[in-house]
């Protein structure tokens, strides 16, 4: 076989192979550099080992957490962390007013706060993005319509609203995430619709509309994924302020109600225990105090690694 005829052989077999190397070093080559400007950020370091311990201590809850977030022993009220007089090392932080393990609630307290950050985050990305889509892309009375709604809804302070909301809904952890999943969603249709709007007359997306390309196939398969950078960022500190609302209404008794072995509702319930019982207010309030701050160190080290104009020559 001469030389010819074996590359034309080739050209069925495995002519992609070549093509297919180069990009999967360009992937590389972007997650070293990513890697490279978020850990330039060492706090963002720091927040992400600090978050990965609270989802693995989350996700092992029923095997790590000493006692049931739920069970009540009488004989076993207000006891105070190990290390303080008084205390036990069978309930290492201490109990509450009617005998429950303080650090088991806490640690199954992580479940709820994750997956209420997981659930809001979902929901108004996925609602934001397609509004934002559509208001940045098609542009004109669609477009004043969507932004005056999100406006009218950014009038109000996030809490107050999330409030009303939960007050029209009832009470309850499933009207909660709605609630703040309606709270957040502004903020991602107006970043998606920026974002759309500087994108949508490059010559790239000119270029695909000219060879057909549908509306639909141009917002999401050309438009956005040269706009998820902004979101991404946006999206973890929504998960920050999700966590933090939710805490908030469960603290005012509109969110999980007990006994769920949520933060806020266990902060709501040790209200009136806190010259007495300080450990009972003090460790839910760190546990949202940590989550909070890692996730937004987080959000810090990504907006520097996926921000061109933060990233340090």
């Amino acid at each position: 076989m001469s030389h010819i005829e074996a590359q034309e052989a080739g050209e069925g077999v495995g002519a992609d192979v070549p093509d297919r190397e180069p990009a999967k070093s360009m992937r590389r080559q972007m997650l070293a550099e990513f890697w490279y400007y978020f850990s330039e950020n060492k706090g963002a370091v720091v927040g992400l080992v600090v978050f990965i311990a609270i989802v693995l201590i989350a996700l092992a809850a029923p095997l790590i957490a000493p006692h049931s977030p739920v069970l009540q022993n009488r004989n076993a009220l207000l006891i105070p962390p190990f290390w303080q007089e008084g205390g036990s090392t069978a309930y290492l932080l201490g109990t509450d007013a009617v005998g429950r393990d303080i650090l088991s609630r806490l640690i199954f307290g992580a479940q709820y706060s994750l997956f209420i950050g997981v659930v809001v985050v979902v929901i108004a990305v996925t609602v934001g993005i397609a509004v934002g889509l559509i208001a940045g892309y098609v542009g004109g009375w669609v477009d004043t319509v969507i932004m005056r709604v999100m406006d009218i809804i950014l009038a109000f302070p996030s809490l107050l609203l999330a409030l009303v909301l939960v007050a029209v809904l009832g009470p309850g952890l499933v009207n909660a995430m709605i609630a703040i999943s309606l709270v957040l969603q502004p903020h991602f249709v107006r970043l998606t619709r920026a974002s759309v709007m500087a994108e949508k007359n490059r010559e790239y997306v000119t270029a695909a509309r000219v060879v057909g390309a549908s509306p639909l196939r141009l917002m999401v398969v050309t438009i956005l994924p040269n706009c998820l950078g902004p979101l991404i960022v946006q999206a973890t500190l929504s998960f920050s302020n999700a966590i933090l609302d939710a805490a908030a209404l469960g603290f005012l008794g509109m969110g999980a109600q007990p006994p769920t072995p949520e933060w806020g509702t266990m902060l709501a319930e040790a209200r009136e225990f806190i010259l007495r019982a300080w450990w009972v207010v003090t460790f839910p309030g760190l546990a949202i105090l940590v989550t909070v701050l890692a996730i937004n160190l987080v959000g810090d080290g990504l907006r520097d690694a996926l921000d061109p104009k933060m990233k340090r020559s």
